[in-house]
């Protein structure tokens, strides 16, 4: 595991980049897009302003972290679209192309969380998730895959959750898993499509005290800015992996990969048994 203090031969920089953090009128995707323009990023802050439930809709939430980056001495821009369609995930992307013509990074960091059971989640709730949470993933991904692919290059990434990669006691966020465990295979899919044309796509597994977090938490602790790291190494030029997920959580970090055993056409049960008691976490419930 990744600490602290990791001390690097080079500085990630993000000079003349473009980079579009949605979902960064605060928290996560807030800390994200300020440690982006501090290292040279041209960001776009791109936040609809909903509240929790998805109601309502205010371009200032977005537009308050791009002009707190310009007067810091960085470089950035607010919009504020609605990412329940694809007109608007499509409006986004071709704005910024249309202004900067090139977007190096999508971090795609928008997202909405329910908390109710599969049972007692409503059809239309349901449905709202899947929109944020994976329809707007896909239209973003679709819409700038034609202009990375052109320019043979591009980094994106997309945002998982624990809650979709394994089996969290007490958890009633059952709709929200789905969505977010639909990203993976997104990144998955796209990292294969991309490799030839120099695209990386990788998922961040966030956990920061934000505003959807229930419960109490220190002042300095779980901070987004504390995961914030994370979403720049994988946003940069630097990286050189894809299909990756990277685990960020108060400033501890580790690739979350499958425990593999070691090739047998003679295995059986009880070797598997064995291997989950031996070298896997406590898989049970």
């Amino acid at each position: 595991m990744l600490r602290r203090g990791l001390t690097l031969e080079f500085v990630i920089r993000f000079d003349d980049r473009v980079v579009i953090v949605t979902g960064a009128g605060r928290g996560l995707g807030a800390a994200y897009a300020e440690l982006l323009a501090r290292r040279g990023a041209t960001v776009v802050v791109h936040d609809a302003g909903v509240e929790r439930d998805g109601s309502g809709g205010d371009p200032e939430i977005a537009a308050r972290v791009a002009r707190a980056i310009v007067s810091a001495g960085g470089v950035a821009e607010s919009a504020a679209q609605n990412l329940a369609s694809r007109e608007a995930c499509d409006e986004l992307i071709s704005g910024v192309l249309s202004t900067h013509g090139r977007i190096d990074a999508l971090v795609q960091s928008a997202g909405i969380v329910r908390y109710a059971g599969i049972a007692d989640t409503p059809d239309s709730e349901w449905h709202r998730m899947q929109q944020i949470n994976v329809d707007a993933a896909w239209w973003l991904c679709r819409a700038v895959w034609p202009s990375m692919r052109e320019r043979e290059f591009g980094r994106i990434v997309l945002t998982t959750s624990g809650f979709a990669l394994r089996p969290i006691p007490g958890a009633d966020v059952t709709g929200y898993s789905v969505g977010k465990a639909a990203l993976v295979g997104l990144m998955n899919g796209l990292a294969a499509e991309g490799a030839p044309h120099r695209i990386l796509v990788n998922c961040i597994e966030p956990v920061a005290a934000t505003r959807i977090f229930r419960r109490e938490v220190g002042k300095h602790e779980m901070t987004p800015e504390s995961v914030a790291p994370a979403a720049a190494l994988l946003a940069s030029e630097e990286c050189r992996w894809s299909g990756q997920i990277l685990v960020a959580q108060d400033g501890e970090f580790a690739f979350d990969r499958m425990v593999r055993t070691q090739p047998s056409q003679a295995a059986t049960p009880e070797d598997l048994l064995d291997l989950a008691t031996r070298d896997a976490p406590d898989l049970s419930l």
